[in-house]
């Protein structure tokens, strides 16, 4: 088995994220998982291989980093970049962030919002949960923006306000 899950690390409207071992290249990663069978048909699982393929197709070092997706049995997963963190929702539960911070943290998410526009996406997800803040040595934090399971592409978006100006 590639993969081997160790603890669950969070949980979603879709699934749950496990720390994991690929123990092919022997690294610490994100899984994040479904159970195929809890959904009520089939858009669910669509939704999560379009956050697969979308956060995939992102370069961006404030987009997390996707190395694999797939299904086993029952179970769609996708493998990710593992985060120390904590997210914006942990650190802002400790209090208000420095200016200065709240700038950068901006910055940082614009960025990678940027990143997804250039490639026609739109998150329409974005809160303090899905945007982890990681350490790098004694260097400022990176922002890393994180599920994309909402993602729709601009074109979509386009044509949905289109026919909603028009009714």
């Amino acid at each position: 088995r590639r993969y081997v899950l160790e603890a669950p690390i969070g949980r979603g409207g879709m699934g749950e994220v496990w720390r994991a071992t690929d123990t092919v290249l022997g690294r610490a990663v994100a899984i994040k998982t479904i159970d195929l069978r809890s959904l009520r048909d089939e858009s669910g699982a669509v939704r999560f291989e379009r956050e697969a393929r979308a956060t995939a197709g992102l370069s961006s070092p404030n987009v997390v980093t996707v190395h694999d997706s797939g299904v086993e049995g029952d179970t769609a997963y996708i493998v990710m970049e593992l985060l120390p963190g904590p997210s914006l929702a942990e650190r802002l539960a400790e209090g208000p962030l420095p200016v200065e911070e709240v700038v950068e943290v901006g910055r940082q998410v614009a960025s990678a919002l940027d990143a997804a526009h250039a490639r026609g996406l739109v998150h329409r997800d974005i809160k303090p949960a899905n945007i982890m803040l990681t350490r790098r040595g004694g260097e400022p934090d990176v922002v890393k923006v994180l599920d994309f399971g909402l993602v729709k592409a601009l074109d979509e978006e386009k044509r949905a306000s289109r026919t909603q100006q028009n009714s």
